[in-house]
C-alpha cells in the first residue's frame, strides 16, 4: 500500500497502487459503498489492467464508530485522511440533541477542506421536473469553512446569549434586535482570505476545464460587509490574478444576487457555468440544481483543499434509514463522487469509463427504483444488480 505525496504547490504524486481510506457510512452506506468500490475497481482494471490498483483502507466514523469506540470521529480517521491526502465516505448520521454538531462539517473544518465542489449535470433517461434538464451543466464552488456553518451561536436563554446581547447593546450600540431577551444569536464570519482562495480555485477550474464564466452568487445587497465583502474581494482577486485571462475573454467573472440566481437557474440555466458562493447559499443552490438534473441521488460531491492536495469525496444525500438493508438504495451519488476522486488523482481514463457506463445504462432505462419508476419503460434494479450492470458495461467498452 502506498500513499499519495504532495508537492509544495498542492499537486499530487500518485503511486500506481494508491491507498484510499473509506468510511462505509451509516444506513444505506453499507450497500452503496461496496457498490461504488465494485464499479471503481472494474474501471481501474479495465483501463490499466494490473498496472494500477486502488488499495481500499476502511476507517471509522459515524454511528457505528460511536457504538464501538465511543466517538463519532476518531482521531485515527482524520490522521488517515491526512496521511493519504484523499478519501471517500458514505452518508453519516448526525446525532440529534447532543454530540458532534455535524460529522461532515467537522471533517471539512478539521482538514481545512475549504471547497465543497458540486458538479451538476443531467443524464439522458433520468426524469426531471424541468423541460430542458440538458441545459443544466454547472459546477458549484461552495465555501466550506466559514459563514454560519462555522457554528458560532448561542441558544436562547443561556448566560452566553445574555452576555452576547449585552455586548451588542452596551459595547456596540446595537438597537435593532426586536426581542433581545428571548433571542438566540449566531455569528457569520466571512474573511477576505477565505473568499479569495475559493474564488481563485473557481477561476482556475474554469480555465483548466474550458468553462467560460465564474459567477459570484451572494446576498450583498442586504449583508453588505459579509456577502458584499465576498463579492468585492472576489472581483478584486480576479482582476489582480487573472487580468490577462479577463482581457483576452478566456474568462468572464460576473455576479448575481442569490435569490435572483435561484430564479435565473430555472429560467436560463445555460447562462451559468462555474458558480462561486458562500456556505449557506451553496447548500441551497447545489440541492436545487441537483433537483433539476433528477435529484440529489445522482449528485456527487467533494471537499478539497487545493493548497495541500487533501480531498474527501462523499455521497451528498443522507443515510435513508427507512430503506437501509433493502438493496434498493441508489449508489449513483457515491459512484459519481468516485469519478471525481479518480479525476483528482489523474486517472482520467477510469473516470471517463464510469461516466460512459452510467450514460449508457441510464439511457437504457436501467436504474435503482427511485429513478426507474419515473423513467419511460424503466427497469428497476437492486443496488448491487445496478452496480453489476455498470461493471458489465465497463467491461464491454472499447478502449
Amino acid at each position: 500500500m502506498a500513499n499519495i505525496e504532495t508537492h509544495r504547490d498542492g499537486s499530487l504524486k500518485v503511486p500506481d497502487n494508491v491507498t484510499v481510506p473509506f468510511v462505509t457510512g451509516d444506513g444505506v452506506g453499507k450497500e452503496i459503498t461496496p457498490a461504488m468500490q465494485r464499479v471503481a475497481d472494474a474501471a481501474v482494471s479495465r483501463c490499466y489492467g494490473t498496472a494500477r490498483r486502488i488499495e481500499w483502507l476502511e476507517v471509522a466514523a459515524g454511528q457505528q464508530s460511536f457504538d464501538t469506540q465511543g466517538t463519532y470521529l476518531p482521531e485515527a480517521t482524520l490522521q488517515a485522511f491526512r496521511d493519504c491526502h484523499i478519501g471517500i465516505k458514505g452518508p453519516l448520521t448526525t446525532p440529534v440533541g447532543g454530540g458532534i454538531r455535524s460529522l461532515n462539517v467537522a471533517l471539512r473544518q478539521g482538514l481545512d477542506l475549504y471547497v465543497c465542489l458540486r458538479p451538476v449535470r443531467w443524464f439522458r433517461g433520468v426524469a426531471s421536473p424541468v423541460v430542458h434538464p440538458e441545459k443544466v451543466d454547472m459546477v458549484i464552488f461552495r465555501e466550506n469553512t466559514e459563514d454560519i456553518y462555522a457554528g458560532i451561536e448561542w441558544a436562547e436563554g443561556t448566560p452566553e446569549a445574555q452576555r452576547f446581547r449585552r455586548f451588542l447593546t452596551q459595547e456596540m450600540g446595537v438597537e435593532r434586535v426586536r426581542f433581545p431577551e428571548t433571542s438566540a444569536f449566531g455569528v457569520k464570519p466571512v474573511s477576505r482570505e477565505g473568499s479569495e482562495r475559493l474564488v481563485r480555485a473557481a477561476c482556475r477550474y474554469a480555465l483548466d476545464h474550458g468553462r467560460p464564466s465564474v459567477t459570484l452568487v451572494h446576498k450583498g445587497n442586504i449583508m453588505k460587509y459579509t456577502e458584499g465583502g465576498f463579492k468585492r474581494w472576489g472581483y478584486e482577486l480576479a482582476e489582480r490574478e487573472f487580468a490577462d485571462e479577463l482581457r483576452s475573454g478566456r474568462l468572464t467573472v460576473k455576479d448575481c444576487i442569490a435569490d435572483a440566481f435561484l430564479q435565473n437557474a430555472l429560467l436560463r440555466p445555460e447562462d451559468y457555468s462555474v458558480v462561486a458562493t458562500l456556505n449557506l447559499n451553496g447548500d441551497y443552490i447545489s440541492d436545487m440544481l441537483a433537483a433539476q438534473a433528477g435529484g440529489i441521488g445522482i449528485a456527487p460531491g467533494a471537499n478539497i483543499n487545493y493548497a495541500t492536495g487533501n480531498a474527501i469525496f462523499e455521497a451528498t444525500h443522507g443515510t435513508a434509514p427507512d430503506i437501509a438493508g433493502t438493496d434498493t438504495a441508489n449508489p449513483c451519488s457515491l459512484i459519481l463522487s468516485a469519478v471525481m476522486l479518480l479525476e483528482h488523482i489523474g486517472w482520467q481514463e477510469a473516470a471517463a469509463s464510469i461516466t460512459k457506463a452510467l450514460e449508457t445504462t441510464l439511457a437504457r432505462g436501467m436504474a435503482t427504483p427511485d429513478l426507474a419508476r419515473f423513467m419511460d419503460r424503466g427497469t428497476a434494479l437492486g443496488t448491487q444488480a445496478f452496480a453489476d450492470e455498470l461493471a458489465k458495461s465497463i467491461g464491454t467498452q472499447i478502449t
